[in-house]
């Protein structure tokens, strides 16, 4: 019932807060699931294509966190800011599916302990009413799973898909923009969502060309008899 009132109340705050914010606020949703759903298909192509490889247990964790996350941030009055996790919820799950066979990486403890801290957040929010629990706790467990990542991407930062990432830290700047209202709850999962991305990109851009220079130091000199 809480949940419930939470959301008739922020649909009639925003229905008399003048249409121009309403039609703001509903293309930056809408901008946010169109970037969402445009920086997975390199990804998507480039898994079956074998030069991406996805973490299996990192898109595990994302999945379910996108799914909390979206069911978390309905609860507590979302609309059109909603969007951009919905998306990605769908996208992930395709994701995880081509890892499965193409992937690298397992379910280790450490993917179980995250999983169970997302299904603590969702017994919370459902017990306690509070979708802002139940999204810090999301946003941990998120961060964690990125960071499953990171030896992966360290070692072979051509194994992952840059303009993913760049565009899913573009989605969630657009996502946090759409929450009509200054609301924790609402901004603190697209805001995470973008700083992530956007550090995971800049790792793999930085990765990238450290080995090119690796590769031009170690490559012997032009005329060189061997």
């Amino acid at each position: 019932m809480a949940a419930a009132v939470r959301f008739a109340a922020a649909e009639h705050t925003e229905t008399t807060t003048g249409s121009p914010l309403i039609d703001v606020a509903a293309a930056l949703g809408v901008a946010a699931a169109l970037v969402g759903l445009a920086d997975m298909v390199p990804y998507v192509r480039d898994t079956v294509r074998r030069s991406t490889r996805p973490h299996r247990g990192t898109w595990l964790i994302w999945t379910v966190l996108a799914v909390v996350a979206s069911l978390s941030q309905q609860a507590d009055g979302a609309s059109w800011s909603v969007a951009m996790a919905v998306t990605q919820a769908v996208t992930n799950g395709l994701v995880l599916a081509l890892a499965i066979r193409l992937g690298a990486g397992g379910l280790s403890r450490l993917d179980a302990s995250l999983l169970a801290l997302a299904a603590a957040g969702v017994g919370g929010w459902l017990v306690a009413g509070d979708p802002l629990t139940a999204t810090a706790c999301v946003v941990v467990a998120d961060l964690v799973a990125a960071a499953m990542m990171v030896p992966k991407t360290l070692r072979d930062p051509g194994s992952e898909t840059l303009s993913t990432f760049a565009g899913a830290s573009l989605a969630g700047a657009l996502s946090a923009a759409a929450v009509a209202a200054p609301d924790p709850s609402l901004l603190l999962y697209p805001a995470c969502y973008c700083l992530v991305n956007g550090a995971l990109a800049l790792l793999v851009v930085g990765r990238r060309g450290a080995t090119s220079a690796g590769r031009r130091l170690r490559r012997p000199p032009a005329g060189r008899w061997a």
